[in-house]
């Protein structure tokens, strides 16, 4: 009775978890994005969200805490709160990121035991969608992929992961999108994945499938999770799992 008890609670948990993250896509206008996401443990330390500024501007993150399970979920619902309140302001994507930084120390010093827990990698960007013109920091996460015809460009970390140091190093960096660009977003629980026979998906066969799936972003990201199970990887995952797709187009 007791362990049907748990089970009944992290259930709930993890529907509340849920909640947390936008139920859909923001609708198609200078660009259409899509979001799927798989957590190993039903909760999860994997974040995500589009926020629109008050000056137009979208506001695209994703990160991945330390861990994975229930622990992770926790720090996950702390960061992803604080970042939310964030991003609705004017901050440029460095601040933000330095800010989020100072906030997981916190945390971190109340523990030498367990402060590792109080980290985690983020991508975190900002992109007018007049100009198509992206300002972002990378702290330590998977990099991201665009794909122009068939060439792909990756934004490589321009940081170190957060929570680890009081004084990290951060950098901005800019990206300038095209028409016709698609952006992809993904966490490691999906490049890192592996089969029965000890085989990595790895970095290669995603950057195969962007060249190949030209269908829409949704088609895409059904083609994606598809070939982590056709490949072999565990199902469910056995670390969690998020990628979100930007096709991009002006207004």
């Amino acid at each position: 009775m007791p362990n049907n008890s748990i089970e009944i609670d992290l259930d709930l948990a993890s529907k509340v978890q849920r909640l947390l993250f936008p139920k859909g896509s923001p609708e198609c206008e200078w660009c259409c994005m899509g979001v799927r996401n798989r957590m190993a443990l039903g909760l999860g330390g994997d974040y995500f969200d589009f926020i629109s500024q008050p000056d137009g501007c979208q506001v695209v993150f994703l990160g991945d805490v330390t861990g994975h399970g229930l622990q992770a979920s926790v720090v996950m619902a702390l960061l992803y709160g604080y970042l939310y309140r964030a991003s609705a302001g004017q901050c440029t994507p460095l601040e933000v990121v330095s800010q989020v930084n100072g906030f997981l120390q916190y945390f971190a010093k109340r523990s030498r035991k367990f402060d590792h827990y109080f980290s985690t990698t983020l991508f975190y960007g900002v992109i007018d969608p007049q100009s198509l013109v992206m300002h972002y920091v990378n702290a330590g996460h998977v990099a991201p992929r665009i794909k122009r015809g068939r060439e792909i460009f990756s934004l490589r970390p321009t940081a170190q992961p957060l929570g680890y140091f009081a004084d990290p190093e951060l950098e901005m960096e800019t990206f300038q999108f095209c028409r016709g660009d698609r952006f992809l977003l993904f966490t490691d629980g999906i490049s890192e994945s592996f089969n029965s026979h000890g085989q990595v998906f790895g970095d290669e066969r995603v950057e195969t499938l962007l060249r190949e799936v030209d269908a829409d972003h949704q088609v895409f990201l059904d083609s994606l999770f598809q070939a982590l199970l056709d490949f072999g990887a565990s199902d469910p995952p056995g670390d969690d799992c998020t990628a979100i797709v930007m096709d991009l187009h002006r207004p």
